[in-house]
């Protein structure tokens, strides 16, 4: 759902240039007037914040409300209770019958699939109809495929389209039932990860399915991914094409953000819903491995499953190449039909909780910030996002997520002293005394996207380099910090100097300098009083 405190803009565009101003004795000018060499145990004021970064924009970060919602959580991960334990014991019989029919099946599948592949080179068209028909066998394997599974039966609400109405089916993602339920239901054209290729077995019969391949990390692979969506959705002798525009499982409890591979040729959309009514079993396909997920289906008496195809969207026409809209009117549909909330959680929130577990941080869904909401905010990466998350694991977050002042400035190799604080301050926009991954996350993003920031840092390295010779030593770092943070000892001096040598060859060189304010871009504000405004 749409957050109104991030409505406001956060980068001004009437920023002022930057420039080095030196004084005649050498000493650097203090920027806005404002005196940071006061004694460093001076009480930081959390009711009336300095903004030590105002060199670089007045813009405050916004007071974000954390989401409270987990989609990636599932609630039985292990076996609860008395009642499960028994009717596992029980079933144990039935899932050795379910089993050899799950091997038998796709064994069948399998092979019907080499067969409908056998020969055909050309697949850049349609499969040609003798081969779909050998692929019916498979499609009726996959029904006994999910039998195997528990779902004897299968609740349906509502029809498909035709095809020549909707070309392009979207559903919400909770298991890895759905795409079997799907391709014996509707045998589509899906769009799946290139990893998916070499799977065993799975591999063969996806690509049976005249699969379209896409690596999400490849801008150049969505794009062409696109292209072939609106190729083989203009062409009605292609089969339907099947998304799940998640981009990845959830708990069924939420609706995260789309991507809009499936919406930008703009042709019309038909969602389809799944539920998956438990009350003993939880079903989807989040923390919990898929040996165990499929243990614990083949061990109950009956899945439930509930399939409701609901109205076919349509892109307005004077709207028709809007993709955000036509994902929004969709997503919506979908999450008004399963009557839950929509969040700008992504694949990349599923990166940052592997990683968190990866960590070891205590209570991994703390470090969720709903990345869809931040690339488009900071126009940040997964990847980069996991780097601020290691950095932030590295400042001993405690059970809530949460890191003190002391822990903070450990990291960053800073000491207290009222620009610090001021710092912390900055980023602890609820002024609570710590501060979240989230707070962390959106202060550094939000500072390294600044239009002068990158100006900023080549000046900052300028005026360090005293004489010019395109390194930094020690005396001389330790020479332009002393205006920032006074009382620096050697120690100090020293464990800076090597935060910010990054290939540890004793000198810090320009791509040095750079590549470290860029990792830590609350950094730049220890170099502010060297910078002036014109």
């Amino acid at each position: 759902m749409q957050d109104p405190d991030l409505s406001l803009p956060l980068i001004t565009s009437d920023q002022p240039e930057v420039v080095i101003s030196i004084d005649d004795d050498g000493e650097a000018s203090v920027l806005d007037n404002h005196d940071h060499n006061h004694p460093h145990d001076l009480e930081f004021d959390h009711l009336n914040p300095v903004n030590p970064f105002r060199f670089l924009t007045d813009a405050e970060l916004p007071i974000l409300s954390p989401t409270t919602v987990d989609p990636f959580r599932n609630d039985t991960p292990r076996v609860y209770g008395l009642y499960e334990a028994v009717k596992i014991v029980i079933c144990l019989p039935i899932a050795l019958v379910r089993l050899a029919l799950f091997g038998v099946s796709l064994a069948v599948g399998y092979l019907a699939t080499k067969l409908a592949l056998a020969g055909w080179r050309d697949r850049h068209n349609p499969m040609p109809p003798w081969r779909c028909r050998i692929m019916w066998v498979t499609r009726f394997c996959t029904r006994c495929i999910l039998f195997s599974f528990g779902y004897q039966w299968i609740r349906r609400k509502g029809k498909p389209a035709r095809r020549e109405i909707a070309p392009i089916v979207v559903s919400n993602h909770v298991s890895f039932i759905e795409p079997i339920f799907y391709f014996y239901e509707l045998s589509p054209t899906i769009v799946a990860s290139e990893s998916h290729d070499s799977l065993p077995v799975v591999g063969t019969i996806i690509r049976a399915m005249q699969v379209i391949y896409v690596n999400r990390f490849s801008q150049a692979s969505r794009k062409d991914a696109v292209d072939e969506i609106k190729r083989k959705g203009s062409c009605d002798t292609f089969p339907r094409l099947l998304l799940f525009p998640e981009g990845t499982t959830t708990n069924g409890k939420a609706v995260i953000s789309f991507q809009l591979g499936a919406f930008i040729p703009g042709y019309p959309i038909q969602p389809v819903v799944v539920r998956y009514p438990h009350v003993h079993f939880d079903q989807s396909w989040g923390n919990i491995s898929l040996l165990m997920l499929m243990f614990r289906m083949f061990t109950q008496f009956h899945n439930f499953m509930e399939v409701e195809y609901l109205p076919v969207v349509y892109p307005n026409d004077n709207q028709k190449q809007n993709a955000v809209r036509l994902s929004q009117k969709t997503s919506h549909a979908i999450a008004a039909s399963l009557n839950v909330v929509q969040t700008s959680h992504s694949y990349g929130d599923l990166i940052l909780l592997n990683k968190a577990s990866e960590l070891k941080l205590k209570n991994p869904s703390n470090y969720m910030v709903e990345m869809a909401k931040v690339e488009s905010l900071f126009h940040i990466s997964n990847s980069e996002a996991v780097r601020y998350l290691e950095t932030f694991s590295s400042m001993n977050p405690d059970s809530s997520g949460r890191v003190t002042l002391h822990d903070f400035l450990g990291v960053l190799r800073l000491k207290p002293c009222t620009l610090t604080k001021e710092i912390f301050g900055f980023i602890d926009v609820e002024k609570a005394g710590s501060v979240t991954f989230r707070q962390f996350l959106f202060a550094s993003a939000h500072l390294s996207t600044q239009p002068l920031f990158q100006q900023t840092c080549e000046l900052s390295f300028s005026h360090c380099d005293a004489d010019g010779d395109g390194y930094i030593s020690i005396p001389e770092l330790g020479d332009a910090l002393k205006p920032t943070i006074p009382n620096l000892n050697k120690d100090e001096i020293q464990g800076m100097f090597m935060f910010l040598d990054d290939d540890k060859d004793q000198r810090i060189s320009k791509d040095d300098f750079l590549s470290g304010l860029r990792r830590n871009p609350l950094l730049i504000a220890i170099f502010a009083p060297i910078l002036a405004p014109t």
